[in-house]
């Protein structure tokens, strides 16, 4: 018999599209910081897609910090993520 390998999946924050966790960036709030997620605490997804939306990702993200600071989320996410392809 084949094993079936459960896939978690997780929804982005900005257009609620639910994929499979591996293809989402996972980021976490802390102390007013928007960071990679370092394995404790809270933190959300966000899909590939919306990572190019950039007026419909800063309100999500917003939303999501409970932070009025929408150029320096925006300018942090884009470190993260550069960052994130470096590697």
């Amino acid at each position: 018999m084949a094993k079936i390998f459960y896939q978690p999946t997780r929804m982005c924050i900005s257009c609620r599209v639910r994929e499979v966790q591996n293809n989402l960036l996972r980021v976490q709030y802390i102390d007013g910081l928007l960071e990679n997620f370092s394995g404790k605490g809270r933190s959300f997804y966000i899909c590939k897609d919306c990572l190019t939306q950039e007026k419909k990702l800063s309100k999500a993200l917003m939303r999501q910090c409970k932070s009025g600071e929408k150029d320096k989320l925006m300018n942090r996410l884009k470190e993260i993520i550069t960052d994130d392809r470096k590697s």
